[in-house]
């Protein structure tokens, strides 16, 4: 892709459909990119005018004295298409379309959203939009767009970019934002994606030295595999992506696909794609400030451990809670470090993690500080979070210098909870902003922010120590056996693509009619399961096609018989090949699950099998291939993973080996991924010492 620089830095803009009317969509931008404080050169260009507010109009884009950056288009929806022709004419690399009446406004609109699709690839301009309210560089002063946030011009720059599928939305939280505090270099509005897309915008940012942290408003991606793509890239430069994710219900759901008509794949497969790569996910407005902060500081946490010094002890009870959601850990401080602070401490304070001084060293900054720096310096303590009351007046100043110094001096994060309303002309707040101390308003607030960067810096630690190495296989690739056309392999079928990936069936014996009849010994020692052996129904226990617990060669051949008579009332077309005659499998039902999505890839599901899967869908997701650790961290996932692990006296399972299933059935459906729609393995079962499919399903992409 080409560099974005000339749209997002443009030194020369021409604005098709220039307007006299000040409150047209066409007569905002001149003078806003004016009075906003654009250095560079603005033409208008509408053939109804000469002259506009004193200033030469010109009646197309071939008409302009130079050439430009980009072109603003404010034109009928019908008249965008030959606009972007004139700009590939006249060597306009970029257009910024605000024209509405695109596919936004149903099938009326579809049409003409395909021709310009069209039209942009044959000329090979790029645009963003249509349907769009423009974009900012604030370190240039270039407001590029129309409305109420474009005439805030009191808005400042900061290390943040932000690209956002709604126009309305970005803008009102930019102008609130700043009055937090907050700044940021570029503000995108997307609109209806036609061609530049919120992830080309992402991973442009990533890749400027002017941008700290990416946030991101999404309804839908049309392709996930670049998503993560973008978070693998994250990842790799220490840059977060905050992605505020909508539509994750079935009603948010309908209402993206109203308002943007984005496809939206399950949230599950955005939240496994987001906890594999670098971002952050945020639900509000505070959730995005306290970050920014967080991850705009000079430090990363070394581990987990968090410790807090508070002058009420209910608001370090409050961190403590958060940390642990987290991951975190509230350890003891070391013996030298309870000794020194007591020289410090107030009589009645408590010395334990969280550390409460109480309020008897409320305006003793001098004290407070001393404390900090010996906690921050014990080596059991990876952050810090200090809640100090009422922070103002003129000896806050030395407080807030203390701070800052400590954290540098000891190179790890410190949090501050500012307990105050926060005042912009402070100067202990600005000091502490300007030299990269993190805070936020609650003792909740500033505990999710630093559980947000110690996760986000695990993940980049795991990231990095994996390096750009291939996936390390344990299987070897295995042919799929299956003819072009069929939908679904057997059971039987698809428990020999497991046992090709080495992972463990159990016995069976396929027989058809006839042969079940003229048995003379079981094929198998009881107790014995019977089931029906046919591609056409995937569900047997639905059509009573199965028999649990048969001990004797009498309840074998019934068995056969019965089941194949209710798959035949089931199914009347099904194939019937006949009967599967299997050894029962005994342990804990767990599932492995693979969907394989049209824009994310292949993913593989794990969770406890039985009724826990449908009653409390407690499950888990991976992107496929993936690796021991992973398999690993799956497992431990599961809300009812101490059931696997070991719980109230019980013996663990075969953890490893089920975490070994895993990666093989990773491995399988990442070699397939073209042919391979869904995998289903259910159950499984995991006793003490083996892992065993009792049931599988492999459903073939048509």
């Amino acid at each position: 892709m080409k560099s974005l620089d000339a749209l997002l830095s443009p030194r020369r803009i021409a604005v098709v459909g220039a307007s006299a009317n000040p409150k047209s969509i066409g007569g905002q931008p001149v003078s806003i990119l004016r009075e906003a404080g654009f250095k560079g050169t603005v033409y208008p260009v509408n053939p109804r005018y000469t002259e506009l507010n004193g200033e030469r109009c010109y009646p197309d884009l071939l008409s302009l004295p130079e050439r430009c950056d980009m072109a603003v288009v404010a034109v009928n929806a019908d008249l965008v298409g030959g606009v972007i022709e004139q700009c590939a004419a006249a060597g306009i690399p970029f257009a910024t379309v605000f024209s509405s009446g695109f596919r936004e406004i149903g099938p009326a609109g579809v049409d003409k959203e395909i021709q310009l699709k069209q039209i942009v690839a044959k000329t090979g301009v790029r645009i963003i939009g249509p349907n769009c309210i423009g974009t900012m560089n604030l370190k240039d002063r270039v407001f590029c767009g129309f409305g109420p946030g474009f005439r805030n011009y009191a808005l400042q720059p900061g290390p943040v970019a932000f690209v956002s599928q709604s126009g309305g939305f970005a803008f009102s939280i930019v102008t609130l934002a700043h009055a937090e505090g907050v700044g940021f270099n570029y503000v995108v509005s997307g609109g209806n994606e036609a061609d530049l897309s919120t992830l080309d915008f992402i991973a442009d940012f990533l890749e400027r030295d002017d941008v700290k942290v990416v946030v991101t408003y999404i309804e839908g991606v049309a392709d996930g595999k670049r998503l993560r793509e973008l978070g693998r890239r994250a990842l790799a430069l220490g840059k977060p992506i905050l992605v505020w994710k909508v539509g994750n219900t079935a009603m948010g759901r309908v209402a993206a696909q109203s308002h943007t008509a984005s496809m939206t794949a399950d949230y599950t497969l955005y939240r496994a794609a987001f906890r594999e790569g670098g971002f952050v996910e945020i639900e509000d407005l505070h959730d995005m400030i306290d970050c920014v902060r967080a991850f705009t500081g000079k430090y990363l946490p070394k581990g987990p451990n968090l410790a807090a010094i508070t002058t009420s002890g209910g608001s370090g009870v409050m961190m403590v809670d958060v940390a642990d959601r987290y991951g975190m850990k509230v350890p003891p401080l070391t013996d030298s470090t309870i000794t020194a602070l007591k020289q410090f401490a107030p009589a009645f304070a408590s010395l334990v993690n969280p550390i409460d001084a109480t309020a008897q060293l409320s305006g003793n900054y001098t004290d407070f500080n001393r404390m900090a720096d010996i906690v921050l310096g014990d080596p059991n303590v990876d952050q810090l979070i200090l809640r100090y009351g009422a922070v103002h007046g003129a000896g806050s100043e030395i407080w807030a210098r203390g701070v800052a110094d400590i954290q540098t001096r000891h190179g790890k994060p410190l949090f501050v909870c500012w307990n105050r309303v926060p005042d912009r002309s402070a100067e202990s707040l600005q000091l502490v902003e300007r030299e990269g101390v993190p805070w936020a308003l609650t003792p909740v607030r500033v505990a999710h922010a630093a559980g947000q960067l110690y996760q986000f810096t695990q993940r980049r630690e795991a990231f990095l120590a994996r390096g750009a190495a291939a996936h390390a296989r344990i299987t070897q690739r295995a042919a799929l056996d299956a003819a072009p056309g069929e939908h679904v392999l057997s059971e039987r079928r698809s428990k020999a693509l497991l046992a090709r990936y080495g992972i463990a069936v159990t016995r069976e014996v396929a027989l058809t009619e006839a042969a079940i009849a003229a048995l003379k010994t079981a094929p198998l020692p009881f107790p014995l399961v019977v089931k029906v052996d046919t591609p056409d129904i995937a569900h047997k226990t639905e059509a009573g096609a199965v028999r649990l617990n048969i001990n004797s060669l009498d309840e074998l051949k019934a068995a056969a018989a019965e089941i194949i008579a209710s798959a035949r009332r089931y199914h009347a077309g099904a194939h019937i090949d006949g009967v599967l005659v299997a050894e029962m499998a005994r342990g804990t039902e767990v599932i492995i699950g693979v969907i394989n999505d049209a824009f994310f890839g292949p993913v593989v599901m794990f969770g406890l099998g039985g009724v826990f899967t449908e009653l409390l869908k407690d499950v888990t997701y991976r992107y496929a291939p993936f690796d021991s650790a992973t398999a690993q961290a799956m497992i431990r996932d599961i809300k009812t993973a101490p059931l696997l692990t070991g719980f109230r006296g019980k013996p663990a399972l075969a953890v490893d080996k089920l975490a070994e299933t895993l990666v093989r059935v990773s491995e399988l459906i990442a070699d397939h991924p073209d042919r391979i729609a869904e995998i289903d393995i259910n159950p499984l079962f995991v006793n003490e010492t083996d892992v065993v499919a009792a049931d599988a399903l492999v459903v073939l992409k048509n």
